[in-house]
């Protein structure tokens, strides 16, 4: 069976709905995976709140889905007290930490949703809603075996490989990788060698790209990266494919197209065959557990 990656929110910090983001998206990040009957959702941002409606359309039968999350900043929890199918009796989600007792997300989770935050309560999700780990499961969610990293963001931040067969996906979310003063900025930037391990030979990378290498200098500590050192990173450990992710709220989608136009130009200059696209609400990808035919389709 095919791996299934879709995109329900792109965008960084803040929703921005409105006519400058209208064709790459205006929602937070929501990521979801699919394999066999095995669904992943990487974070639970506003556009959780499509993907649910989605879900509820797809069957009949009860759902069963696994949250990942990067980290608990608002952008990225924000959407989960509007995800319908939680409300639903016959559905089970599980939310992973990493280790036994490793519960902070769930727990964050039904915090956001006590009074002060929110009108409705934890308890009134009538799905059954669990706390689990990745390790007591051999990290392994269906057939699909998870592996994580911890990312350079304030608060601290979890970036995911999901890998089924020779076909893996890697989501790096609010990733940090400071830009070295003394390097031209045409050459290619050092990395942490331990990111590019984890990237290495990834089919696709969600990458985050929030800023320019202008807006990186004023906003270094502020824990995103410049989109050409995400390029960097994706050249570095051969990657076939690049999303950036986590688009600026400020940015538009002609400016965003512009950005990819910059990036790809660099990849040129440094002779890779890397891909590099936008991360766009409601694009997703299919990809072959077969050895042939290689790659992704883009589903419109």
């Amino acid at each position: 069976m095919d791996v299934f990656v879709k995109f329900w929110g792109t965008r960084g910090s803040i929703p921005t709905p409105g006519e400058h983001t209208h064709r790459y998206g205006g929602n937070t990040a929501c990521i979801e995976v699919r394999h066999e009957e095995t669904l992943i959702i990487c974070d639970a941002g506003s556009g959780i709140r499509e993907l649910g409606e989605d879900l509820l359309t797809r069957s009949n039968l009860p759902i069963t889905g696994h949250l990942l999350f990067s980290h608990c900043h608002w952008d990225h929890i924000q959407g989960f007290p509007f995800f319908s199918p939680a409300y639903r009796r016959e559905n089970r989600f599980f939310i992973h930490g990493r280790h036994p007792g490793d519960d902070r997300f769930y727990r964050l989770l039904s915090g956001q949703m006590e009074s002060d935050y929110f009108p409705i309560g934890f308890q009134a999700l009538r799905a059954e809603i669990s706390s689990s780990d990745l390790e007591t499961a051999g990290n392994r969610i269906g057939q699909v075996q998870v592996r994580w990293i911890p990312l350079n963001h304030p608060g601290g931040c979890l970036g995911y490989s999901l890998q089924v067969d020779e076909i893996k996906v890697v989501y790096l979310t609010d990733c940090e990788i400071p830009i070295p003063n003394e390097r031209p900025r045409s050459e290619l930037r050092p990395m942490p060698p331990d990111l590019v391990e984890f990237v290495r030979g990834a089919d696709l990378l969600i990458g985050d790209g929030q800023y320019t290498d202008e807006e990186y200098a004023e906003r270094s500590g502020w824990g995103h990266s410049s989109c050409f050192t995400v390029v960097d990173l994706a050249i570095q450990a051969k990657v076939k494919h690049l999303a950036l992710f986590h688009h600026d709220p400020v940015r538009s989608d002609f400016e965003l197209d512009e950005l990819v136009d910059a990036c790809r130009l660099r990849t040129e200059a440094h002779q890779s065959p890397l891909t590099v696209t936008a991360a766009r609400e409601g694009v997703e990808y299919r990809y072959a557990t077969q050895p042939i035919p290689p790659g992704a389709d883009p589903v419109p």
